[in-house]
């Protein structure tokens, strides 16, 4: 009963995100393993973003969570971490997987992230992003091989695409993810978030950074044609879904006024249709 009820908690709050249409391809039980990593991503990241408590508090609530994983690991009582004893032991999940993911979460706990350079933000884009998609990838079934390759690539187009879409959200906690290799080539010396936002030159620097996701979309819609083994609905169709957002925001461009980017109901359906049911 707690599990269901803890289920259906996980499927609420993704009801109102671009994974929802996804995982509701799954079947039942595959389903529910990516709901329980879905809520486990939502909690840490509630933690990161959670203005109230210190950052000594913040990190200590992570780590809190770092030991219930490894209790989960070691058979012991997991308490916060105990709704992903099924799908671990039914999809082999690995902890470093899951740790990734705290670990990304506790760079935005450690620091205000304003413009860092590529290399940190690949980083952070692989634990928060590529880590789930190295978790998601064992429950669609597919292999070390092209499973490793697609999370790596559709993760970090995922990553990125919500960046760019979340500047303003991001801006109002005093972050800016924006690269400053791009934010130099638009030629933006600031990192103030309110002040970077405001140059007609961020349409510029986000279109580099466009760039690069549709490099890493590109890559991943290779390792999808290649039809590995593995229920490959589901990742086929969040790729659609959210390169169809990168490119709704590349016809509005990111100058300011800023509107949050979407995929119409319509164009979702169409999306579902061609590449959840083909």
């Amino acid at each position: 009963m707690i599990l269901a009820e803890n289920e259906t908690a996980a499927q609420s709050q993704a009801a109102g995100s671009s994974f929802y249409a996804a995982m509701r391809l799954m079947p039942p039980r595959e389903r529910a393993a990516m709901f329980a990593i879905y809520g486990f991503c939502r909690k840490v990241d509630d933690i990161a973003d959670d203005p109230g408590p210190s950052p000594d508090e913040r990190r200590a609530a992570l780590n809190a969570w770092r030991a219930d994983l490894a209790a989960l690991y070691q058979g012991a009582p997991a308490r916060a971490a105990g709704d992903l004893t099924g799908p671990v032991e039914r999809y082999g999940l690995r902890l470093e997987d899951f740790l990734a993911v705290v670990d990304g979460m506790e760079m935005d706990v450690d620091e205000v992230i304003r413009a860092p350079p590529y290399d940190k933000l690949d980083l952070y884009c692989d634990r928060v992003a590529s880590a789930v998609g190295r978790l998601s990838v064992r429950v669609f079934g597919m292999d070390d091989q092209s499973g490793g390759k697609l999370a790596h690539h559709l993760g970090r187009a995922l990553q990125l695409t919500n960046i760019l879409r979340d500047l303003d959200e991001d801006a109002a906690m005093g972050r800016l993810y924006l690269p400053v290799e791009a934010l130099i080539e638009a030629g933006i010396d600031a990192t103030d978030p309110a002040s970077v936002l405001a140059r007609p030159e961020i349409d510029q620097a986000c279109r580099r950074v466009a760039l690069i996701a549709h490099g890493h979309y590109i890559e991943a819609d290779r390792v999808l044609a290649a039809r590995p083994a593995g229920r490959l609905r589901t990742p086929r169709l969040m790729s659609a879904v959210y390169a169809e957002i990168l490119k709704a925001m590349e016809r509005d461009g990111w100058a300011a006024p800023r509107r949050r980017a979407s995929v119409p109901r319509p164009r979702l359906l169409w999306l579902v249709l061609t590449r959840g049911l083909i």
